[in-house]
Protein backbone atom coordinates (compact mmCIF):
# COMPACT_ATOMS: atom_id res chain seq x y z
CA UNK A 1 0.00 0.00 0.00
CA UNK A 2 1.35 3.38 -1.04
CA UNK A 3 2.67 5.22 1.93
CA UNK A 4 0.59 8.66 2.40
CA UNK A 5 2.31 11.52 3.78
CA UNK A 6 0.97 15.04 4.92
CA UNK A 7 3.06 18.38 5.54
CA UNK A 8 2.39 21.44 6.68
CA UNK A 9 4.25 24.79 6.05
CA UNK A 10 4.93 23.27 2.98
CA UNK A 11 4.88 26.52 0.71
CA UNK A 12 8.51 27.09 1.48
CA UNK A 13 11.70 26.15 3.15
CA UNK A 14 12.42 22.95 4.77
CA UNK A 15 8.54 21.76 3.94
CA UNK A 16 8.87 22.10 0.26
CA UNK A 17 12.03 20.47 0.34
CA UNK A 18 10.44 17.63 1.71
CA UNK A 19 7.75 17.47 -0.10
CA UNK A 20 10.66 17.03 -3.38
CA UNK A 21 12.09 14.91 -1.10
CA UNK A 22 8.82 12.53 -0.52
CA UNK A 23 8.09 12.95 -4.08
CA UNK A 24 10.99 11.54 -5.34
CA UNK A 25 10.38 8.42 -2.95
CA UNK A 26 6.96 8.01 -4.32
CA UNK A 27 5.38 9.33 -1.11
CA UNK A 28 1.45 10.14 -1.93
CA UNK A 29 1.53 13.80 -0.43
CA UNK A 30 -0.84 15.87 1.44
CA UNK A 31 0.80 19.22 0.82
CA UNK A 32 -0.44 22.22 3.67
CA UNK A 33 -0.17 26.29 3.73
CA UNK A 34 -1.55 29.45 3.67
CA UNK A 35 -0.21 30.43 -0.09
CA UNK A 36 -2.48 28.84 -2.07
CA UNK A 37 -0.52 30.22 -5.49
CA UNK A 38 2.44 28.61 -3.79
CA UNK A 39 1.05 25.22 -3.17
CA UNK A 40 -1.02 24.91 -6.72
CA UNK A 41 2.63 25.55 -8.26
CA UNK A 42 4.09 22.68 -5.86
CA UNK A 43 1.51 20.23 -7.10
CA UNK A 44 1.70 21.14 -10.67
CA UNK A 45 5.72 20.54 -10.02
CA UNK A 46 5.41 16.99 -8.12
CA UNK A 47 2.32 15.58 -9.72
CA UNK A 48 4.45 14.23 -12.36
CA UNK A 49 5.43 11.73 -9.66
CA UNK A 50 3.14 10.96 -7.06
CA UNK A 51 -0.31 12.03 -6.24
CA UNK A 52 -0.48 15.33 -4.53
CA UNK A 53 -3.33 16.51 -2.75
CA UNK A 54 -3.25 20.52 -1.53
CA UNK A 55 -5.10 22.12 1.60
CA UNK A 56 -4.67 25.43 2.27
CA UNK A 57 -5.38 26.96 5.81
CA UNK A 58 -3.45 28.58 8.93
CA UNK A 59 -2.79 25.66 11.26
CA UNK A 60 -3.32 28.24 14.06
CA UNK A 61 -6.70 28.43 13.26
CA UNK A 62 -8.01 25.30 14.72
CA UNK A 63 -11.83 25.01 13.06
CA UNK A 64 -9.79 26.05 9.65
CA UNK A 65 -7.57 22.56 10.82
CA UNK A 66 -10.47 20.41 11.39
CA UNK A 67 -12.44 21.54 8.63
CA UNK A 68 -9.13 20.60 6.14
CA UNK A 69 -8.42 17.32 7.18
CA UNK A 70 -12.39 16.18 7.14
CA UNK A 71 -12.31 17.75 3.53
CA UNK A 72 -9.64 15.28 2.15
CA UNK A 73 -10.89 12.77 -0.54
CA UNK A 74 -11.01 9.54 -0.01
CA UNK A 75 -7.69 8.35 -1.83
CA UNK A 76 -6.32 10.61 1.24
CA UNK A 77 -7.86 9.63 4.11
CA UNK A 78 -5.37 7.07 5.72
CA UNK A 79 -2.13 8.91 6.39
CA UNK A 80 0.64 7.00 7.32
CA UNK A 81 2.95 10.01 8.34
CA UNK A 82 2.59 13.30 9.35
CA UNK A 83 5.42 16.38 9.31
CA UNK A 84 4.03 18.90 11.81
CA UNK A 85 6.67 21.51 9.92
CA UNK A 86 4.18 24.67 10.13
CA UNK A 87 6.24 27.45 12.69
CA UNK A 88 7.57 30.79 12.64
CA UNK A 89 10.08 32.90 14.44
CA UNK A 90 9.11 36.47 15.02
CA UNK A 91 11.91 39.45 16.38
CA UNK A 92 14.62 39.43 18.48
CA UNK A 93 13.70 41.47 21.09
CA UNK A 94 14.64 41.48 24.60
CA UNK A 95 11.69 40.09 26.63
CA UNK A 96 11.14 43.56 27.99
CA UNK A 97 11.14 45.30 24.51
CA UNK A 98 9.21 42.00 22.90
CA UNK A 99 5.70 42.14 21.23
CA UNK A 100 2.61 40.45 22.32
CA UNK A 101 1.60 39.99 18.33
CA UNK A 102 5.24 38.51 17.98
CA UNK A 103 4.50 36.51 20.63
CA UNK A 104 0.92 35.08 20.45
CA UNK A 105 2.44 34.66 16.54
CA UNK A 106 4.60 32.03 17.67
CA UNK A 107 3.20 30.56 20.12
CA UNK A 108 -0.11 30.02 18.02
CA UNK A 109 1.59 28.25 14.79
CA UNK A 110 4.64 26.56 16.47
CA UNK A 111 2.87 25.35 19.78
CA UNK A 112 -1.14 25.49 19.43
CA UNK A 113 -1.03 24.44 15.39
CA UNK A 114 1.49 21.75 15.94
CA UNK A 115 -1.88 20.54 18.59
CA UNK A 116 -4.32 21.14 16.32
CA UNK A 117 -2.69 19.51 13.28
CA UNK A 118 -2.31 16.17 15.43
CA UNK A 119 -5.34 16.38 17.33
CA UNK A 120 -7.11 15.99 13.85
CA UNK A 121 -4.60 13.33 12.48
CA UNK A 122 -3.94 10.64 15.46
CA UNK A 123 -6.99 9.42 16.21
CA UNK A 124 -7.13 6.98 12.75
CA UNK A 125 -3.48 6.33 13.69
CA UNK A 126 -3.83 5.22 17.28
CA UNK A 127 -7.51 2.98 15.71
CA UNK A 128 -5.22 1.61 13.00
CA UNK A 129 -2.09 0.81 15.62
CA UNK A 130 0.20 2.51 12.89
CA UNK A 131 1.72 5.88 11.65
CA UNK A 132 4.92 8.08 12.42
CA UNK A 133 4.97 11.51 13.30
CA UNK A 134 8.16 14.05 12.93
CA UNK A 135 7.72 17.48 14.35
CA UNK A 136 10.14 19.98 13.38
CA UNK A 137 11.80 21.89 16.54
CA UNK A 138 15.05 23.69 16.55
CA UNK A 139 18.12 24.14 18.15
CA UNK A 140 16.66 26.91 20.04
CA UNK A 141 14.21 24.13 21.64
CA UNK A 142 18.09 22.50 23.21
CA UNK A 143 19.24 26.21 24.83
CA UNK A 144 18.58 29.51 24.94
CA UNK A 145 20.18 32.27 23.24
CA UNK A 146 20.02 36.10 23.89
CA UNK A 147 16.68 37.63 22.60
CA UNK A 148 15.43 34.53 21.98
CA UNK A 149 13.15 33.76 24.82
CA UNK A 150 9.51 33.45 23.20
CA UNK A 151 10.58 31.53 20.33
CA UNK A 152 12.61 29.69 22.24
CA UNK A 153 10.41 28.80 24.44
CA UNK A 154 7.91 27.58 21.40
CA UNK A 155 10.54 25.42 21.02
CA UNK A 156 11.02 23.88 23.93
CA UNK A 157 7.72 23.29 24.13
CA UNK A 158 7.53 21.18 20.87
CA UNK A 159 10.34 19.31 22.13
CA UNK A 160 8.31 18.51 25.71
CA UNK A 161 5.02 17.75 23.08
CA UNK A 162 7.39 15.32 21.30
CA UNK A 163 8.46 13.55 24.20
CA UNK A 164 4.95 13.71 25.53
CA UNK A 165 3.44 12.08 22.74
CA UNK A 166 5.77 9.31 22.57
CA UNK A 167 5.28 8.02 25.70
CA UNK A 168 1.32 8.39 25.11
CA UNK A 169 1.20 7.19 21.72
CA UNK A 170 3.77 3.94 22.55
CA UNK A 171 1.12 1.88 23.28
CA UNK A 172 -0.35 1.90 19.65
CA UNK A 173 2.87 1.43 18.41
CA UNK A 174 3.18 4.66 17.10
CA UNK A 175 6.53 6.31 15.76
CA UNK A 176 7.43 9.58 17.61
CA UNK A 177 10.52 11.70 16.64
CA UNK A 178 12.07 15.31 16.49
CA UNK A 179 14.45 16.75 13.70
CA UNK A 180 15.99 19.87 15.26
CA UNK A 181 17.47 21.76 12.82
CA UNK A 182 19.72 25.15 13.48
CA UNK A 183 20.89 27.82 10.97
CA UNK A 184 18.89 26.97 7.87
CA UNK A 185 18.99 28.96 5.14
CA UNK A 186 15.30 29.72 4.21
CA UNK A 187 12.77 32.79 4.59
CA UNK A 188 12.89 32.22 8.29
CA UNK A 189 15.11 35.44 8.86
CA UNK A 190 13.15 37.44 6.37
CA UNK A 191 10.14 36.61 8.32
CA UNK A 192 11.77 36.71 11.65
CA UNK A 193 12.98 40.38 10.65
CA UNK A 194 10.14 41.77 9.02
CA UNK A 195 12.16 41.63 5.65
CA UNK A 196 14.51 44.32 6.97
CA UNK A 197 18.69 44.61 6.45
CA UNK A 198 19.25 42.36 9.36
CA UNK A 199 17.69 39.25 7.49
CA UNK A 200 20.77 39.72 4.76
CA UNK A 201 23.17 38.93 6.96
CA UNK A 202 22.39 36.07 8.60
CA UNK A 203 23.78 33.59 6.56
CA UNK A 204 26.88 35.49 5.67
CA UNK A 205 30.41 34.50 5.70
CA UNK A 206 29.50 30.78 6.45
CA UNK A 207 27.63 27.97 4.76
CA UNK A 208 24.60 27.39 6.32
CA UNK A 209 22.46 24.41 5.84
CA UNK A 210 20.15 24.03 3.05
CA UNK A 211 16.46 23.22 3.36
CA UNK A 212 17.56 19.73 1.44
CA UNK A 213 19.71 18.52 4.08
CA UNK A 214 17.13 18.70 6.71
CA UNK A 215 14.86 17.31 4.13
CA UNK A 216 17.16 13.99 3.84
CA UNK A 217 17.27 13.49 7.57
CA UNK A 218 13.53 13.70 7.86
CA UNK A 219 13.55 10.83 4.88
CA UNK A 220 15.65 9.01 6.67
CA UNK A 221 13.78 9.14 9.94
CA UNK A 222 10.63 7.83 8.16
CA UNK A 223 12.32 4.95 6.29
CA UNK A 224 13.74 3.50 9.26
CA UNK A 225 12.77 -0.43 9.47
CA UNK A 226 9.55 -1.18 11.37
CA UNK A 227 11.45 -1.65 14.73
CA UNK A 228 13.76 1.57 14.79
CA UNK A 229 12.51 4.83 15.83
CA UNK A 230 14.79 8.27 15.33
CA UNK A 231 13.43 9.66 18.54
CA UNK A 232 15.40 12.75 18.12
CA UNK A 233 17.83 14.87 15.86
CA UNK A 234 19.62 17.68 16.69
CA UNK A 235 21.97 18.92 13.09
CA UNK A 236 23.96 21.77 12.63
CA UNK A 237 26.07 23.22 9.64
CA UNK A 238 29.90 22.75 10.03
CA UNK A 239 30.48 26.21 10.76
CA UNK A 240 27.35 26.50 13.94
CA UNK A 241 28.87 25.15 17.39
CA UNK A 242 25.58 26.27 19.53
CA UNK A 243 23.20 28.94 19.26
CA UNK A 244 25.43 31.74 19.44
CA UNK A 245 28.63 30.04 18.19
CA UNK A 246 28.86 30.72 14.09
CA UNK A 247 32.61 30.56 12.85
CA UNK A 248 32.02 33.39 9.98
CA UNK A 249 34.92 34.37 7.51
Amino acid sequence: MKTTALITGATSGIGEATAHEFAKKGIRLILCGRRLERLKQLQNTLKKLTDVHILDFDVSDKNAVLKAITSLPSKFQHIDVLINNAGNAHGLDPIEKGSIDDWDAMMDSNVKGLLYVSKAIIPQMTERKSGHIINIGSSAGKEVYPKGNVYCGSKHAVLAITEGMRIDLNPYGIKVGAVNPGLVETEFSKVRFKGGKEADSVYSGFKALQAQDVAEVIYFAISRPPHVNIADVLMFCTAQANSTIVNKT
